[in-house]
């Protein structure tokens, strides 16, 4: 290990929908979490390993803190969110620039009782206007916690990525590398793959799908001809396996066409995609079958 080498966790954390992955992604510099513009899109704690020369940075990614955990999903994810804050050796805090919300007053509440240094990001400051607004709006936020820093941000733009980067090792404890030099993620294939079939899944069904909905791999083998891949989209209900499904198979296709797209390129070979739709019922509020589908009990 290099003298003053630094290595810790870093949690990301905020309420549903501010960008954390997003920023997690740009940091990185490759897509490591999915993302759409719909809250719940992260539900699992996924690791992100950024390993350079003096440092590496274990970014943890959360699902965002609910305010209503009602199902047993909800309560799951706000559990992985708070254990991954007491792990943590930093913590970067998430905000949206254009709005403050009740919810951000929670996950800040739960901030009180956290021992790490606690770094403030105010994010999507691409879209403050006029800028003058911007001056306010991070006064406002500087006064609500004692942060270690507070730094505007742009998430899909870089703004100020290099900067923090730059700053995060400085709260980090001297420590040799935690993972090895070339692992980028602790998720594997199974994981990723299922994970970019829900993004299109969301992406397609907009508004006509609640969040009941989840994937499992069941195959993964890799042939001569490049691999072929088998999956499970479970749905709660069987209305929802007509809505999954589409018109003539309508949406299913193409959901497997762009997520084979993306499945290719993250695996380096031509892939074959099979996917069903299946119901199991008030899947998203049984914790024994969430954790049977990969959902984790912390």
């Amino acid at each position: 290990m290099n003298p003053g080498y630094r290595c810790g966790l870093v949690a990301v954390i905020g309420r549903p929908n501010v960008g954390k992955s997003t920023l997690i992604n740009s940091l990185m510099g490759r897509k490591v979490s999915i993302v759409t513009a719909k809250p719940q899109t992260t539900r699992h704690r996924i690791l992100a390993v950024h390993t350079a020369e003096t440092q590496q940075i274990i970014f943890v990614d959360t699902p965002g803190l609910h305010r209503k955990s009602g199902k047993a999903m909800n309560r799951l994810m706000n559990r992985t969110a708070a254990n991954a804050l007491a792990d943590a050796d930093l913590v970067l805090f998430v905000s949206d620039a254009t709005r403050w919300t009740e919810e951000d007053d929670d996950v800040l509440e739960r901030l009180a009782s956290v021992r790490s240094p606690v770094i403030a990001l105010l994010n999507k400051v691409d879209k403050v206007h006029p800028k003058e607004k911007l001056l306010e709006t991070l006064g406002s936020l500087s006064s609500r916690f004692k942060f270690a820093e507070v730094v505007p941000i742009s998430a899909i733009k870089h703004d100020n990525l290099a900067l923090l980067m730059d700053m995060i090792p400085n709260y980090l404890p001297e420590s040799p590398p935690l993972f090895p030099e070339d692992m980028y993620t602790d998720r594997n294939e199974q994981f990723h793959v299922a994970e970019i079939i829900r993004e299109k899944l969301t992406l397609q069904l907009h508004q006509e799908m609640p969040y009941g909905l989840t994937v499992q791999v069941e195959r993964l083998v890799r042939e001569e001809r490049g691999i072929a891949i088998s999956a499970i989209i479970w749905v709660e209900r069987d209305s929802q396996k007509g809505i999954a499904i589409g018109k003539n198979g309508g949406v299913l296709k193409k959901v497997g066409r762009a997520a084979r797209l993306d499945i290719a390129k993250l695996l380096g070979q031509p892939v074959h995609l099979e996917l069903f739709v299946k119901v199991k019922s008030n899947w998203a509020d049984n914790e024994k079958d969430l954790i049977n589908l990969g959902y984790e009990a912390p």
